[in-house]
């Protein structure tokens, strides 16, 4: 089945480069939200494997913790693993410290570390990537 990745609050340049990355390693589908009201409404509507939302979103500069805080507090949604996307480790320490899952920043998007940290929520029932399958079918690529 295919997993579904739902990223909150980043503009469009960097909710497609989040969206390619995802979809090129991992084969999984993402889903762009703008606020708290419309991730917690798509989380009670659809399967969602993992929820990234921006440290500051781009509509209204509204802080992502509060977002955070509305998922985690929710006895319906809170359980979805969150991450934060930052590239400052004091508020990625702020958000484990909500029940995040450790996130990355932007910077970091294309990163292989970026890939580890999102695998375990993303890759495919048999744990592996996209990226590995094809490695292993086609070992001269």
């Amino acid at each position: 089945m295919t997993k579904t990745l739902l990223d909150c609050g980043n503009c469009g340049p960097d909710f497609n480069s989040i969206r390619q990355m995802v979809k090129t390693n991992f084969g999984a589908s993402v889903i762009q939200s703008h606020g708290t009201e419309d991730t917690l409404q798509i989380l009670r509507e659809k399967k969602i494997d993992l929820v990234t939302v921006n440290r500051k979103l781009d509509r209204d500069y509204t802080d992502g913790m509060e977002v955070i805080r509305a998922i985690k507090a929710d006895p319906e949604v809170g359980s979805v693993p969150v991450m934060l996307v930052t590239n400052y480790e004091e508020h990625q320490e702020a958000a484990i410290k909500e029940g995040c899952v450790r996130g990355f920043g932007k910077l970091s998007v294309s990163d292989d570390s970026t890939r580890q940290l999102l695998e375990p929520f993303l890759a495919n029932n048999q744990g592996q990537t996209d990226r590995q399958r094809k490695t292993q079918s086609n070992p001269q690529s």
